[in-house]
C-alpha cells in the first residue's frame, strides 16, 4: 500500500511551480470575479453559468448579465428570456437561466437576499452542486474550507497519482484526506488554470509543463 506521504510527495514544490506557471495565464472565471468583486453572489451565479462551458464563453456572458443585474432583487426583474439572451451561448443556457431565477427567488425568500456562507445551505439552492458550493465558499467568501473539484481537478490529480478515483465527488473526498489544508483554497485555481492551458484533456503539453519532473503522467497516452 502506498503511504499518504509518498502519494503527495513533492506537493509543496508542485504547488510552488504551478503558482509560477499560471502567472502567464488568465485566472479561471470564478476566481477572477471573486478577486475583483469580493461578491459571493456574482461568484455563485458565474459558477452556475460555467458548468460544462469554457471560461472564454462564460466570462463575456457573465459580464453581459451583470451589467443588467448584479444582485438577486434586480436579477428577478429580468425575464427568463432576457437572462437567456444575456448568457447565450453558454451551454444549456435555458436551464441555467431557470436556475438563476430560482436561486434568486430562494435567496430573497429564505436568506434576506444574501448568499448563505455554509455548505449545507448553499447545497439547498437550485442548480448548486458540490463544485459550485466549494467555488462560492473559496472564492466568494475567501474561506479555506473546501477543495472544489471539476473535471480539471479530477483529471489532473489522477494523472499526478494523488488519487485513483472515477468521479469528481470521490476525488473531492480523497483529496481532503491527503492534501494539507493550507493548500485547499488555491488548489482549484491552480489546477484549473494548469488544465486549461498546459495539462489539457487530450495530448497535454508535457514538454513545457513546469511540473513534468514530478508527474508520472498516469493514463496519458499521447503528449506534446
Amino acid at each position: 500500500m502506498v503511504s499518504l506521504n509518498s502519494k503527495i510527495k513533492n506537493i509543496s514544490r508542485i504547488i510552488s511551480l504551478l503558482k509560477k506557471q499560471i502567472k502567464q495565464f488568465e485566472n479561471p472565471i470564478a476566481t477572477e470575479i471573486g478577486d475583483k468583486t469580493k461578491n459571493p453572489f456574482l461568484v455563485l451565479i458565474s459558477c452556475i453559468m460555467s458548468l460544462r462551458t469554457k471560461d472564454t464563453t462564460t466570462g463575456p456572458a457573465a459580464k453581459r448579465l451583470f451589467q443588467l443585474a448584479d444582485n438577486p432583487k434586480d436579477m428577478l426583474k429580468l425575464t427568463k428570456k432576457q437572462i437567456e439572451k444575456a448568457i447565450f451561448p453558454v451551454g444549456f443556457y435555458p436551464t441555467k437561466a431557470k436556475y438563476i431565477k430560482q436561486t434568486c427567488k430562494r435567496l430573497i425568500k429564505d436568506y434576506t437576499g444574501k448568499v448563505p456562507n455554509s455548505e449545507e445551505e448553499l447545497l439547498k439552492l437550485p442548480g448548486i452542486g458540490r463544485k459550485c458550493m466549494g467555488i462560492t465558499m473559496c472564492y466568494g467568501f475567501n474561506k479555506n474550507s473546501h477543495i472544489p473539484v471539476d473535471t480539471h481537478v479530477h483529471k489532473l490529480t489522477n494523472r499526478l497519482g494523488w488519487v485513483k478515483t472515477k468521479t469528481p465527488e470521490k476525488t473531492e473526498i480523497a483529496l481532503t484526506k491527503i492534501i494539507p489544508k493550507k493548500y485547499w483554497h488555491d488548489l482549484n485555481n491552480l489546477l484549473v488554470a494548469h488544465g486549461q492551458n498546459t495539462c489539457v484533456p487530450i495530448s497535454p503539453f508535457c514538454s513545457k509543463c513546469y511540473i513534468r519532473k514530478y508527474c508520472p503522467r498516469i493514463n496519458v497516452k499521447k503528449s506534446r
